[in-house]
């Protein structure tokens, strides 16, 4: 699937982002706690090299951190800035492909790409080239974060659906809206790689509105990942889990060698 594909997806889906969440606002906070709590440090130079609309980039702002943000959306790059001004906190944001990252060696201090955002990568030498890339711009024995679906898991079960999530608006209980999304998953004949259809369902004056978006996928395996890690450059690369993390998914957490 072309790399443009992946820009399209989020250039579309950039207005609508929140919505996935039934409070986004309270994403922001519980993610931005999470990953700050694996920094364990103040005021850290971050790079979040798959921002998106700002979900952990704005998180970790919050908590004080000197952040910048950069994705293949450009739309979903410039909301991420909108939405950081919005809640009068500093955010650099550009539009950049991970694979090419527009900094200077050495540069940060962590490293993140949260959300399953790497698996958008279809190929090892892609995932190497990111994650090379992300070991440049780090200073030596700075943090990588990287989170992925649970996909040890997600290639056991092959799944073909997402439960619904539903966004409910602050005025829900008075006649307020609300939105559905959910995904069906078409897998390759490689059983790797997956599509992905992104549906939502939007009110539109007591009927549904169905919005649907589509991109494409790597289930890449925990120690598939691992490996490309060390091979870019990073050491002491382990898994720690959502129950011991507070985060979502499944962390990759590793240090720059040197």
């Amino acid at each position: 699937m072309p790399e443009t594909s992946v820009a399209h997806f989020y250039d579309e889906l950039a207005d609508d982002y929140h919505l996935i969440y039934s409070d986004w606002d309270a994403s922001v906070h519980r993610q931005g706690d999470a990953l700050d709590a694996l920094i364990g440090q103040d005021r850290a130079e971050v790079l979040d090299c798959s921002c998106g609309i700002g979900t952990q980039a704005i998180g970790l702002a919050l908590r004080g951190h000197r952040v910048t943000g950069t994705d293949l959306s450009p739309r979903a790059a410039a909301r991420a800035a909108r939405e950081a001004a919005r809640r009068s906190l500093s955010l650099r944001t550009a539009a950049a492909d991970m694979r090419r990252l527009p900094f200077f060696d050495d540069r940060f201090d962590v490293v993140v790409c949260a959300d399953n955002s790497l698996p958008h990568l279809l190929t090892g030498q892609d995932v190497h080239a990111a994650l090379a890339e992300m070991r440049r711009v780090l200073r030596p024995a700075g943090l990588l974060l990287v989170s992925t679906r649970p996909y040890d898991d997600v290639l056991r079960d092959r799944p073909v659906s997402t439960p619904p999530q539903v966004h409910r608006t602050a005025d829900c209980a008075d006649g307020g809206e609300r939105t559905v999304t959910f995904q069906l998953w078409h897998w390759h004949d490689d059983g790797e790689r997956y599509d992905l259809e992104h549906f939502q369902l939007l009110p539109a004056g007591g009927e549904w509105r169905v919005q649907v978006r589509r991109t494409t996928y790597w289930a890449i395996g925990p120690d598939r990942l691992a490996g490309l890690a060390a091979e870019a450059g990073f050491v002491d690369a382990r898994w720690r889990m959502p129950g011991e993390t507070g985060f979502f998914q499944p962390m990759l957490v590793a240090r720059a060698d040197g």
